[in-house]
């Protein structure tokens, strides 16, 4: 059984000011009486809303630099109290406890303090909120009769319902008290991370992680899943979950996994790159000194499968990359990239078939942090493993040939290895001139992989540079690779056959690169 009880008292609290003087007049305005505490009163005061110091209400100073102000029975009676119980209402009648039927409470900025360089352990103590989400929890768990926000983003629904009917519905109260228990647990959830990494071992015995969802996908992978977007909360690096869209519609589950994949391989690639993503693999990808000449050699290195692509860049998208891609018999789903020009956007949007469709992501500088951290999951659990971002040290790459490697053919090399980490295992990969031009993905067989990339370069293969995500267990990839012109092999090494790998270069007066460490992306 539940009642809607007329709000004429509420309390706020909030470390979190966004809207918070409009949403108080408006309370205000509707006869609701304001209880507060601390920055928030003085933050109400100065913007002339009158409101009453909680201290007042119960009596009962603030203590201990603020670590004890709203913890009273005469708040919390206020909170808790069922309305349609006899007992509770004389209970508080009795004590002179008022009913609180809203309480407006964020908590402290923990996560915000633990982000910022230098911060002491004493300061994150500090900002371990302790009446906040005991105001939140009560608030929530009576939501028959109180209302509970803790979001500014709340605040409209709550203060419409107020002004037309003096209450507000169980429903909305049901619902925000869902987001009230999310919130608080998000905050624990952050305070034990922030302790666990005090351990030794970086993999914490229990592991939590909250997600905030973003939206709701038209369907998931296939169109007979439901699929849905969630963030990590606070998390500022450039990514597609924070991008913000300039044009197209909504981006589908399938276009997310491509996109993040392109802006991973062209973040990692040196002057202007550009990765173009087929079914979560590269088919193109190359740098060079301008984004358009990039944009076009990337394009180029497998024009059938990148018909219909994704796109990743490094660089701003300026107007000449817009005018490349607008070239009749291009067809591009959708583009992430730190930004766009107008001029590029005006191009894109007016000029190509595909203009209207065509999703324009701008995710912001790729400087910013990265997740350190990689899921993935399985039934019944998770994996969890360190991500794989981090460039190799080129200075420790050792030539096992007879044959040397010239400081043209180590960058050739360089920019291939790079590449491969990003191709699905078995991964194969052949480039020229700083572009991809050929990729075997996924294959069971190493020596396929090989096969696969070389028929995809064609004629190009001649003079171009062959990395492997993994060793090569049999010469054969060797034999293979060098009847099409591939020059050099870079390759981690660690085969029990490595020697008869190595001979088989020699065969050829080919060299080869072990850099020591496996790329292996399953």
């Amino acid at each position: 059984m539940s009642q809607d009880p007329v709000i004429q008292n509420a309390i706020i609290s909030v470390s979190n000011k966004d809207g918070l003087t409009e949403f108080a007049q408006g309370l205000v305005a509707a006869n609701v009486t304001i209880y507060s505490t601390g920055g928030t009163r003085k933050h109400l005061e100065q913007a002339g809303i009158p409101v009453k110091d909680v201290t007042e209400y119960t009596q009962f100073p603030e203590m201990m630099d603020g670590r004890l102000k709203t913890l009273h029975p005469k708040i919390f009676g206020g909170i808790l109290c069922r309305h349609d119980r006899e007992d509770d209402m004389s209970a508080i009648g009795e004590h002179g406890i008022f009913p609180i039927p809203l309480v407006v409470v964020n908590l402290y900025p923990f996560e915000e303090t633990i982000a910022k360089p230098g911060v002491t352990d004493a300061q994150a103590i500090e900002q371990i909120d302790i009446g906040g989400p005991s105001l939140v929890r009560a608030a929530a768990k009576n939501h028959a009769f109180t209302a509970i926000a803790c979001k500014p983003s709340q605040y409209p629904e709550i203060l419409a319902e107020i002004k037309e009917k003096g209450t507000t519905s169980l429903a909305l109260r049901r619902k925000l008290a869902a987001a009230a228990f999310a919130h608080t647990a998000a905050y624990d959830a952050a305070i034990a991370d922030y302790f666990a990494k005090e351990e030794e071992n970086a993999f914490p015995e229990t592991l939590r992680q909250t997600f905030e969802r973003k939206s709701v996908l038209r369907y998931g992978e296939n169109p007979h899943q439901q699929g849905a977007l969630y963030a990590v909360p606070k998390f500022a690096g450039a990514s597609l979950v924070n991008a913000k869209q300039l044009n197209g519609k909504e981006l589908s589950y399938n276009n997310l996994l491509d996109l993040d994949s392109a802006l991973a391989i062209a973040r990692g690639l040196p002057d202007a790159a550009v990765s173009v993503i087929k079914h979560n693999n590269p088919c193109g990808a190359a740098s060079a000194s301008s984004l358009a000449e990039a944009c076009e050699k990337a394009m180029l290195g497998d024009p059938l499968s990148a018909f219909g692509s994704v796109i990743g860049m490094n660089r701003p998208v300026d107007a000449a990359t817009a005018e490349y891609l607008s070239t009749p018999g291009l067809f591009v789903e959708a583009i992430a990239a730190p930004s766009f020009s107008a001029e590029a956007v005006e191009i894109l949007t007016t000029k190509p078939k595909w203009k209207s469709n065509v999703r324009l992501m701008s995710v912001g500088e790729l400087e910013g942090p990265r997740p350190e951290f990689q899921t993935r999951w399985i039934e019944g659990g998770l994996l969890v493993q360190n991500t794989d971002f981090t460039p190799d040290d080129a200075a420790t790459w050792k030539v096992v040939t007879e044959a040397q490697v010239d400081d043209a053919t180590r960058e050739e090399l360089l920019f291939a290895w790079e590449i491969c980490r990003f191709v699905k295992s078995n991964a194969i990969v052949l480039c020229k001139d700083r572009s991809l031009i050929g990729a075997g993905a996924g294959q069971m067989s190493r020596v396929d992989s090989v096969q696969i990339s070389i028929e995809k370069a064609g004629d190009r293969s001649t003079g171009s540079v062959l990395a492997s995500d993994a060793f090569f267990p049999f010469p054969d990839s060797i034999h293979e690779a060098a009847k099409a012109g591939v020059k050099a092999f870079i390759q981690p090494g660690g085969s029990k056959r490595d020697q008869e790998v190595i001979d088989a270069c020699n065969e050829h007066k080919l060299p080869m690169l072990f850099t020591g460490v496996r790329h292996f992306r399953h």
